[in-house]
């Protein structure tokens, strides 16, 4: 009769052949993985050098300038305002 140490160091686990590939395989796809991300990130340092200081139209930008289509609602004009709160007149059909 099996004991309970026999049934739990058997080995059901598959394949169990020794000297499996499971270690270097894993060793091979962390190295490429990490030389990828490193040559990443010189391409990636290399495009950001290259960009210019300031990008054309930049130059004397006023933040607070106000494109001339958009109404600045806290300025004190007055515009077109809706009334959220207006009594509702009952519609005549």
């Amino acid at each position: 009769m099996l004991t309970a140490a026999q049934v739990l160091a058997e080995n059901n686990f598959g394949d169990t052949r020794t000297g499996g590939l499971a270690g270097p395989m894993g060793l091979f796809l962390i190295l490429v993985l990490a030389a990828a991300t490193v040559l990443l990130i010189r391409n990636m340092n290399a495009r950001l050098r290259r960009l210019p200081d300031r990008f054309p139209g930049q130059d004397g930008v006023d933040a607070g300038r106000v494109e001339a289509g958009v109404v600045d609602p806290t300025d004190g004009t007055v515009g077109q305002e809706s009334r959220p709160n207006a009594p509702k007149r009952p519609q005549q059909g």
